[in-house]
């Protein structure tokens, strides 16, 4: 016996068309849409929790849903509790007994060795999340204020000239990485990137720096909203930058 199965899309039904020997059957199903009430549980940020070690995970600060539309409630729950979680259990289990247990994240990430892939990719995966939820808030966006403004405007020329360097620094990057707005041993703001988990803190750094602004563009950040779409989830990201939080980041390297 044959089976032959049509789905229509553009409706809420679905047209299945069976054939068994020379006898036609023709059955519409009708799928219900999920009404609001219909709301998947996704839990709490609070609630996710890594295993006992060096590091615990970031607090999100915000819910899973306060991003949307410009990042899914979905999304960004397995974002957070799957991806993340995992970095962070897989780093404390790499440090576990180590001379490398006792120190920050930042000293971590200066003194590891880059061969050692599993340290290097789950210590930048901690370090990359954790600055990356900050960066982003409900209700956010439009320009930075005050001393960051002007020192963007100083080392880009406009706010306009770095968003274009950044949105085009994100846009090329080749496969996974993180495109990162970073304070130089000079002092000076520039846009990198780095392939997979690396970060500017790491000895192999193209322009190593302080990162004050972070944007996932691995796949598993927007796909679920976006699929290839990766210009659509850049210009989305503008919309929830906390920028009080970046220009916070940026006067703490003032004081070093």
């Amino acid at each position: 016996m044959k089976k032959i199965v049509f789905l229509a899309f553009n409706s809420i039904f679905l047209l299945l068309f069976i054939s068994c020997n020379d006898k036609k059957y023709t059955e519409v199903v009708e799928v219900p849409l999920p009404t609001v009430e219909q709301k998947v549980d996704l839990g709490v940020p609070d609630d996710v929790k890594a295993i006992d070690g060096a590091f615990q995970i970031e607090k999100l600060p915000y819910t899973y849903d306060a991003l949307a539309p410009n990042l899914s409630a979905v999304a960004l729950e397995m974002h957070y509790s799957k991806h993340y979680l995992t970095y962070t259990n897989n780093l404390n289990k790499a440090l576990a007994g180590t001379p490398l247990e006792n120190l920050t994240i930042e000293e971590v990430l200066a003194k590891l060795d880059l061969n050692n892939t599993e340290l290097r990719n789950n210590a930048g995966g901690y370090y990359n999340h954790s600055l990356f939820w900050k960066s982003m808030a409900p209700k956010s966006g439009g320009e930075p204020k005050d001393t960051l403004a002007a020192a963007i405007t100083k080392d880009f020329g406009s706010y306009t000239n770095f968003e274009t360097v950044f949105k085009d620094e994100a846009s090329k990057q080749f496969g996974s990485g993180w495109i990162w707005l970073v304070v130089d041993k000079s002092g000076k703001l520039q846009v990198t990137n780095t392939a997979n988990q690396d970060n500017p803190l790491m000895r192999n750094a193209l322009i190593p720096g302080t990162p004050i602004l972070a944007l996932d563009v691995w796949e598993h950040a927007y796909y679920l909203d976006y699929q290839y779409k990766r210009k659509n989830y850049i210009d989305a990201f503008f919309t929830v930058i906390n920028w009080k939080v970046v220009g916070e980041n940026y006067e703490a390297t003032l004081k070093k």
